[in-house]
């Protein structure tokens, strides 16, 4: 197995992995306006939570340990006319350099069990200004509940049995007390599931960001000889395009005033 690095499909992350729907940005707005607030977006990747709070008005800093995910994420700032609300800069979610008190607003979207938590949590208190508002969540699909998604899962499986991440249920609440050791005040956990739509191509991009295939979990080779059989699985199983449930869930929690 292949050490992870989510840099080798930047486009694919940039181009085919889906990002939070709208209904979790609507969401958000309610604990905290979006609206003009300074956001720190962590291993922001291609920027797919970055650039949607910059559309929605804040003022963003998203950062990550990969450079070819920040210049996939400034590619589609440029392309979305974004790049006067967000910026990007290499830096950890455990040390990220920027000042003390200077954010009203951080989040962490599909990746916050790679960080070292406790770290993570002490930099985020660091970071945000009194009352400022921590927000991790994640965005799955849900194998158990998606017939295509449990049929990919078992041929990534075939390819790389020790893939340990299979069935993921995108539910964390150890975080829940998580965040309250690390100083916080627990605001809100929510959770609710979306039907979201891939056209084959879609749901191939997607996979190949997977950490046990493309970003990490094959060799090159191997992912293409993944993604061919992924592809005629898709032509011989499933009508273009798929629906596939995914699950929203989120813990959202603030720096005491």
């Amino acid at each position: 197995m292949s050490e992870i690095d989510f840099g080798r499909h930047s486009d694919d992350y940039a181009d085919y992995r889906p990002g939070f729907p709208a209904s979790f940005y609507q969401r958000l707005d309610q604990i905290i306006p979006v609206g003009g607030a300074r956001a720190l977006d962590l291993a922001t990747g291609p920027g797919t939570i970055a650039l949607e709070l910059a559309a929605r008005g804040s003022s963003v800093v998203g950062v990550d340990i990969s450079a070819e995910q920040l210049a996939a994420a400034e590619r589609v700032a440029k392309e979305r006319g974004l790049s006067d609300r967000a910026s990007f800069t290499v830096a950890n979610a455990e040390h990220t350099g920027l000042d003390a008190g200077s954010f009203d607003l951080v989040t962490a979207g599909q990746c916050w069990h790679w960080f070292d938590g406790a770290a993570a949590l002490a930099e985020v208190l660091r970071v945000l200004r009194p009352g400022g508002m921590l927000v991790i969540g994640h965005y799955s699909y849900l194998a158990e509940h998606s017939p295509v998604a449990h049929d990919t899962e078992e041929l990534v499986l075939e390819l790389n049995p020790s893939w340990s991440m299979a069935s993921w249920t995108g539910i964390f609440p150890a975080l829940i007390d998580d965040v309250i050791r690390g100083g916080f005040k627990l605001v809100e956990q929510f959770c609710y599931q979306e039907m979201e739509e891939f056209s084959h191509t879609r749901w191939r991009g997607r996979i190949r960001t997977c950490n046990g295939v493309g970003s990490g979990g094959l060799s090159p080779s191997e992912v293409e000889r993944f993604d061919e059989a992924l592809a005629r699985l898709l032509s011989e199983r499933y009508p273009d395009p798929l629906h596939v449930e995914h699950r929203v869930w989120c813990v959202a929690a603030a720096k005491p005033e």
